[in-house]
């Protein structure tokens, strides 16, 4: 390029965990280049994330349907803008095929991605493949989630010295969402625990009546109501768990767009949930968090801290990253796991979230 970039395009078309750990990315394309219009390509529905973020200028969603025609209807329009903007940067953060085709839409003098192992056809599409061998190992306290996506960009000079993933909550949302606790019957500035059971993968779930069993204890032991989150598809998984608990456990699994929910998490005393996308969105708000990981290996998604911690089961196998034991979709470590493994922690968090601050606190 002549000079700095003046409007760079950044696609992502990774899962929600994906798009909440790429945020310090885009960030670092608007430290790097103060005066530039950053905008960033995701999958439909996962732009209202970062309708906050105040170093985005705009956000374009992809859509994948069941309906072929909605599908095409709405990415014809996404290609004619695609083909009416002027950037000078287009960074495509992963290797798909699909960030292909769209940055290949994109008119742009510098296209940049990711060798890896895509198709032999990208090297057409891009200016610039950046090859394994020119990224470098980043030390700590990188954050490991984060960090490969920093580390890709890095090899343009693009960086930050703040790798902490954030998202940011618009004062509109923020409202909406003041609007679902009121008709669950929670005041504002009520206090509450959100917990998300849920994984796209279910080897990484926990059992459902031993969430039932901590939300009971939650409540009976700190009178707190417990909010139960989750997708659409989940609803009905939610209010099974729900039912199994007393009252002041509410299912808001599906009542919530993603921006809407990082709201919900950003008032929580606490999140806990399992490997999945709720735990990357309710630390990106600064919500206390505690976390089951079984198969899979927490060290390459979070940094545990004193309000960030990670829960494992016991067995010697842990992690081994494999999809169950033997592959077989059915993790007996976290089968086997009992209540009092999550619910200590819980238990010292809570206790030290809700003590009264003492005169040196003050």
């Amino acid at each position: 390029m002549s000079g700095p970039p003046r409007e760079i395009l950044v696609i992502q078309l990774g899962d929600i965990g994906d798009v909440v750990l790429a945020t310090p990315t885009f960030r670092a394309f608007r430290e790097t280049y103060p005066d530039a219009l950053v905008s960033v390509l995701v999958r439909k529905g996962y732009g209202s994330l970062l309708a906050g973020d105040p170093h985005i200028a705009g956000v374009l969603e992809v859509v994948k349907s069941r309906s072929k025609l909605t599908e095409a209807a709405d990415n014809f329009r996404l290609a004619r803008r695609l083909r009416t903007c002027r950037y000078d940067l287009v960074f495509d953060l992963r290797t798909g095929d699909r960030g292909g085709i769209l940055a290949l839409l994109a008119p742009a003098p510098e296209k940049v991605a990711f060798a890896g192992d895509g198709a032999f056809w990208r090297r057409w599409v891009f200016t610039r493949l950046i090859r394994q061998e020119e990224i470098r190992v980043t030390p700590p306290p990188a954050h490991p989630g984060a960090d490969q996506s920093l580390r890709l960009v890095a090899v343009i000079g693009v960086a930050t010295p703040d790798s902490h993933p954030r998202l940011y909550v618009t004062e509109e949302t923020a409202r909406t969402v003041d609007r679902l606790l009121a008709v669950e019957g929670l005041a504002p500035g009520a206090r509450f625990v959100t917990v998300n059971p849920f994984s796209r993968w279910k080897y990484k779930e926990w059992g459902y009546g031993k969430w039932a069993e901590v939300l009971d204890r939650i409540r009976e032991r700190y009178s707190l109501p417990s909010l139960i989150v989750g997708a659409k598809e989940e609803a009905e998984a939610a209010a099974g768990i729900a039912g199994r608990c007393g009252n002041g456990v509410h299912n808001m699994a599906g009542k919530t767009t993603l921006g809407e929910l990082a709201a919900l998490l950003s008032r929580s005393s606490l999140h806990m949930g399992v490997d999945s996308a709720a735990p990357h969105i309710a630390n990106a708000v600064g919500t206390p968090s505690i976390t089951i990981f079984g198969p899979s290996d927490w060290r390459g998604w979070t940094i545990p801290d004193a309000f960030h911690r990670v829960v494992r089961p016991d067995d010697p196998c842990v992690s081994c990253n494999r999809k169950g034991c033997e592959d077989t979709g059915v993790s007996l470590c976290l089968e086997e796991m009992p209540v009092e493994k999550m619910f200590d922690p819980v238990r010292e968090m809570l206790e030290e979230l809700l003590s009264p601050p003492t005169p040196a606190d003050r």
